[in-house]
């Protein structure tokens, strides 16, 4: 019965009845989002793993970059990405 609880709710399932259900399925979806492949920026492979809390290592290349917390690119910072190159297209 415990093994198939546990599959039914992915990573969370080892907190059991604990904490609600809303929390232990907003874990789930971060955990799953940040175990997921992520695209490396420097050389464009799909092997980046997170080393810490927002440091995120291309395994192929060995590239470091400062990402977010449990994903290597935020929107926040795909805005600000944008909002750079719209004023420096401006500038040429």
């Amino acid at each position: 019965m415990a093994e198939d609880s546990k599959s039914r709710t992915g990573s969370a399932g080892r907190f059991g009845a604990r904490y609600g259900r809303v929390a232990r399925k907003r874990i789930s979806e971060i955990e799953a989002d940040m175990n997921e492949n992520h695209t490396c920026p420097d050389c464009g492979s799909d092997t980046v793993d997170r080393q810490g809390t927002g440091i995120w290592e291309c395994g192929r290349c060995g590239y470091t970059f400062a990402g977010g917390t449990y994903r290597p690119q935020t929107p926040a910072g795909q805005t600000v990405k944008r909002s750079i190159r719209a004023a420096l297209a401006d500038d040429e």
